[in-house]
């Protein structure tokens, strides 16, 4: 109810100042109890206008920013710098993602050279393709500037610590690239901790948690600057690195247990350990974290693809213009059946963090281009819909612009600063 006044004094404001540069006759114009929808809308247009917005993820292939995935031109793609022009999404953290393999030194080597194919794509748009459009940041006063110049930012963070290997100085060749998050696991365990979904061949736990080389992993993290996030983990991972970091730690995109019990989302005694760190979670837009689908539409989606030999997140994107359009026409009947999760279920998982840990530690993530997506924030483009339920839940125009990227940008500073002071201490 609070919140709902929220808006209803929001809207007030808006109205008597408009009575006040220009109520014709010197009578002043009626202001309607409940706000009307087109206020709600003129409200959230600007604010959407005025806050900065960032999204902390967003997956890119092997190809990207060349001929054949242009993100200068407005394509099928999740993100491009078109659809983050028209959604108003300021900044993207574009992501070095590097799938779990076996661990062995051929492929810590091709970890490591994938790795930098991405790297050196997100260089390439941001120094080559696109310099007057688009400029990477390294830190968090960079994203201030830059957007101040009127230009999106781009920022890299890395998904899976599995391209380290065994190597610690791979960190730091990877910060001064300019990654400043690192996923210490992804789907699978690797050498620094366990994870949240671990392969078919794995047990459920290796480490019981973040091993002694994660132990290593984040310290150095934290001397050099870089964000540890927990998203993808274990639950004992996540807690064991909350535990061990000097800096706040980031989930870059994960939703809440408590709304939707995912194996990828964190329950409420992960949340408060994260507030205690000082952290942020990154609520993610990724539909099946979200809201999950009934066994019954599972079925149906496992069949349809197994039917187009559609395999992995981009597989959709191999079928021809013909057989787009039959995928397309089923998974609609599909989603008839049985509704997709919305911007709305979206923003419960940001309402329950919010009331259980504060709305200092709580972000906003999509994973567009991973999986992310949902009905209303499908791509960049719709990135103003989610403001639009934040106004009307009745969140202020101070914690948007919290949620969208100032508690994400305090953590960076934070994260900045130790990293300092222990950079200074080694160095007496």
């Amino acid at each position: 109810m609070f919140r709902k006044w929220l808006i209803v004094a929001s809207v007030l404001v808006l109205a008597v100042g408009a009575w006040a540069c220009g109520g014709g006759g010197g009578e002043q114009a009626e202001v309607a109890a409940e706000p009307t929808e087109e206020e709600i809308v003129a409200l959230a247009q600007g604010i959407h206008e005025r806050v900065l917005t960032i999204d902390t993820h967003d997956d890119i292939p092997f190809n990207f920013a060349t001929e054949e995935v242009d993100p200068g031109v407005r394509g099928d793609r999740k993100v491009d710098l078109p659809k983050m022009r028209e959604g108003l999404l300021d900044v993207g953290y574009f992501i070095v993602f590097v799938g779990q393999t076996e661990r062995t030194p051929e492929n810590y080597e091709q970890a490591k050279a994938d790795a930098m194919t991405k790297f050196n794509a997100i260089h390439r748009m941001t120094e080559e393709m696109y310099p007057d459009e688009i400029e990477l940041a390294y830190t968090a006063d960079d994203v201030d500037r830059i957007h101040a110049s009127g230009k999106l930012v781009a920022m890299i963070g890395i998904e899976n610590g599995y391209v380290i290997g065994k190597d610690l100085s791979l960190l730091e060749t990877y910060h001064e690239l300019g990654a400043r998050y690192i996923t210490l696991a992804h789907g699978g365990h690797n050498d620094i901790a366990d994870s949240a979904t671990p392969r078919a061949n794995e047990p459920e736990s290796e480490h019981d948690g973040l091993s002694e080389f994660g132990e290593e992993v984040v310290a150095e993290m934290n001397r050099l600057g870089i964000m540890v996030d927990i998203s993808h983990v274990s639950k004992q991972s996540m807690l064991d690195a909350t535990a061990a970091s000097v800096a706040p730690v980031i989930a870059s995109h994960s939703s809440t247990v408590a709304i939707n019990d995912h194996p990828r989302n964190m329950d409420d005694e992960q949340l408060l350990a994260l507030r205690d760190n000082g952290g942020v979670m990154q609520t993610v837009a990724l539909g099946g974290f979200v809201k999950s689908a009934p066994q019954e539409k599972q079925d149906a989606i496992a069949a349809l693809r197994e039917e187009m030999g559609i395999e992995g997140f981009g597989g959709v994107r191999a079928l021809d213009d013909e057989q787009r359009a039959a995928y397309d026409a089923r998974m609609a009947e599909l989603d008839e059946q049985w509704p997709p999760a919305n911007v709305q279920d979206f923003v419960d998982h940001i309402d329950h963090a919010v009331q259980l840990i504060g709305i200092d530690h709580v972000g906003i993530s999509s994973d567009f281009d991973g999986g992310g997506g949902i009905v209303g924030w499908n791509d960049a483009s719709e990135t103003f819909n989610v403001t639009l339920e934040l106004v009307r839940r009745g969140y202020s125009e101070e914690e948007i612009a919290q949620l969208w990227s100032g508690n994400l940008q305090r953590v960076l500073r934070e994260v900045e600063r130790i990293a300092a002071e222990l950079q200074g201490e080694s160095t007496n």
